[in-house]
């Protein structure tokens, strides 16, 4: 039994970057010999177990064959006669491919480390085509790793890919797995740019415009450091109100991502007015955008905002109107109205109106 350390620990160790996660393939065991060491079986798809101790993952070493198309269609062999080759064969990208024996030696047999070196993405086969995944995973690599650059024949590839429709396999919940993560990125702006110069961008987010502004304002916000949800309504500033329902539900984007991007984009007009709204429109505004329930999504929504119109002074108005109409005791009012319970909601409105005309002040 030989133990390797394989895929990104190794590459970001390359790279001098911080290393988060180890991955480590086992050539020449069996399931049982990984059993009486006391690893714990967790795959569903091919053997994979967990250190006793670490909890890293140990994969047995495995080959794979396509059956179907998607990245579902796929069927493994285990064998204590697959080679480390065999194994690093199938994997996405050279710079993935590299393996590193218990005594740091390397094995790199598609030339791994002069990619890395030359700052290049190259897939290891004709196996990566298919696997639609991969074009995703390429996207989010190229917005993580900014200097990078596609090699021609990949590129070529990933279009083919798309052509005979691959990518229309893919399911959903993975799209938005990929998406997500490379909108997290250091430069998202370049997984959109991969993605189109595929064709892959119609295909998976045909409501999506691919805009050069677009693309700068994605990069902003992750240089602001924002939250996924936040970069996500960003994402959908140029997305009508019903499109982003629609992409949300055919991409299962979690509520309170789709809920965010639907608001930052509905009162973009109002944002832009800020400084001119009157108390009454400030506090229509915090009461449809339910900032009294939920103070924290109101402030997502002006970081999303202000990082678009670039507008610190208008987000600042926003809070502070904000304050002013949670400040008012909406309880005490509306026991102040038990003979007429009808009027309650205008009641605490204009009070609400009036706490934001004093709060304000000048503003």
């Amino acid at each position: 039994m030989k133990i390797y350390t394989v895929g990104g620990a190794v590459r970001d160790q390359l790279l001098g970057l911080p290393v988060k996660d180890h991955d480590h393939v086992v050539v020449g065991a069996t399931p049982e010999d990984m059993l009486k060491q006391g690893f714990r079986p967790v795959g569903k798809d091919f053997p994979v177990f967990l250190h006793p101790k670490t909890q890293e993952e140990y994969a047995l070493a495995r080959t794979e064959r396509k059956t179907a198309p998607g990245y579902r269609g796929f069927v493994f062999h285990t064998a204590p006669d697959v080679t480390l080759e065999e194994d690093l064969v199938r994997r996405d990208l050279t710079i993935n491919a590299i393996a590193r024996a218990e005594d740091g030696t390397l094995t790199d047999p598609f030339g791994g480390v002069a990619d890395i070196e030359n700052k290049v993405f190259r897939h290891v086969s004709e196996a990566f085509g298919e696997d639609p995944v991969r074009i995703l995973r390429l996207a989010r690599f190229a917005a993580r790793f900014g200097a990078f650059v596609i090699a021609p024949e990949t590129l070529a590839l990933m279009r083919t890919m798309t052509a005979a429709g691959e990518v229309d396999a893919l399911v959903a919940e993975r799209v938005w797995q990929e998406l997500a993560k490379g909108l997290m990125e250091a430069q998202p702006s370049r997984m959109l740019v991969v993605l189109q110069q595929c064709g892959a961008l119609a295909r998976l987010l045909p409501e999506l415009p691919f805009d050069p502004a677009l693309l700068s304002l994605l990069d902003r916000a992750a240089t602001q450091q924002l939250a996924l949800p936040e970069r996500f309504a960003v994402l959908m500033l140029q997305v009508g109100l019903a499109q982003i329902e629609q992409l949300s539900l055919r991409l299962r984007v979690p509520n309170e991502c789709r809920e965010l991007a639907v608001m930052a984009a509905r009162e973009q007009g109002q944002f832009a007015a800020a400084l001119s709204l009157s108390a009454e429109q400030l506090v229509s505004l915090c009461e449809r955008c339910d900032g009294l329930r939920k103070p924290e999504r109101f402030g997502q929504m002006l970081a999303v905002l202000a990082c678009a119109r670039q507008d610190a002074a208008a987000a600042n108005r926003l809070r502070a109107a904000l304050a002013a109409v949670r400040s008012v005791d909406a309880g005490a009012l509306a026991q102040g109205c038990a003979g007429n319970p009808k009027s309650i909601p205008g009641v605490i409105h204009a009070a609400r109106v009036v706490a934001v005309e004093a709060g304000l002040g000048g503003q």
